[in-house]
C-alpha cells in the first residue's frame, strides 16, 4: 500500500513553521531553567498562583508510568510517527488542522528529545492556584501537546458541523429528495 502525499505549500509552510517554533520555545526555555535553576527551586512568578519549579520527570505526563520508561518512549515514538504521517497525507486540512497537529508533534518531539538526550523530561511550570484540582508541574512541549489537541478537537468539530450544512444544503437543492 502506497501512500499519497496530500499537504499543500500551505499546508507544509504552516506545519513547519508551527513545529519549529514549539520546538525552539520548548527547547530555550528548558535549557534557561536548566542553566539558571537548581533541581527542586522554586521561584515565584506569582505568588501561591505561578511558579517556577525545576523539576525532572522519567515517567509520562504527570510523572505516570515512570516504572515502564521504554514502552512509554516506544509508544511516543509510533505516536509522532503517525502525526508525521497525518499532516502528509490529510487531504481536507486546513490552518487550524495543520497548525494543531503541528503543536502536539513538536510537543511530543520537544519531551522525546529530553528522554533521549537525558533520560528523563524537564518540566518547571507550576501553576498552583487550585492546589486540591492541580498539583502538577508541566513545561511547554505538555502544553503545546494539550492545546494542539484542543485545537485537533475543535478542528473536527467545525470540519463535522460544514459538512453537516453542506449534506443539509445538498438535500434542500434535491427538493428533499434523499429524505428517508
Amino acid at each position: 500500500m502506497k501512500l499519497k502525499i496530500n499537504i499543500t505549500k500551505k499546508g507544509a509552510i504552516i506545519s513547519l513553521s508551527v513545529l519549529i517554533a514549539t520546538l525552539l520555545t520548548d527547547f530555550f526555555t528548558k535549557l534557561a531553567v536548566m542553566k539558571n535553576m537548581e533541581i527542586g527551586q522554586t521561584v515565584p512568578l506569582i505568588k501561591d498562583v505561578l511558579h517556577l519549579t525545576y523539576i525532572t520527570n522519567d515517567g509520562a505526563a504527570f510523572g505516570s508510568f515512570s516504572e515502564h520508561r521504554w514502552v512509554f518512549m516506544s509508544l511516543s515514538m509510533l505516536l509522532i510517527i503517525f502525526l508525521v504521517a497525518l499532516i502528509l497525507i490529510w487531504e481536507d486540512g486546513d490552518a487550524l488542522f495543520y497548525t494543531a497537529a503541528a503543536m502536539v508533534l513538536g510537543g511530543g518531539i520537544g519531551n522525546m528529545i529530553d528522554r533521549i538526550a537525558y533520560g528523563e523530561v524537564i518540566d518547571f511550570i507550576d501553576f498552583r492556584a487550585f492546589p486540591k484540582l492541580w498539583q502538577w508541574i508541566f513545561n511547554g512541549a505538555d502544553s503545546f501537546v494539550c492545546v494542539g489537541a484542543g485545537l485537533l478537537i475543535l478542528w473536527y468539530i467545525m470540519a463535522e458541523v460544514r459538512n453537516y450544512k453542506k449534506q443539509k444544503a445538498a438535500k434542500s437543492e434535491n427538493g428533499g429528495a434523499d429524505r428517508e
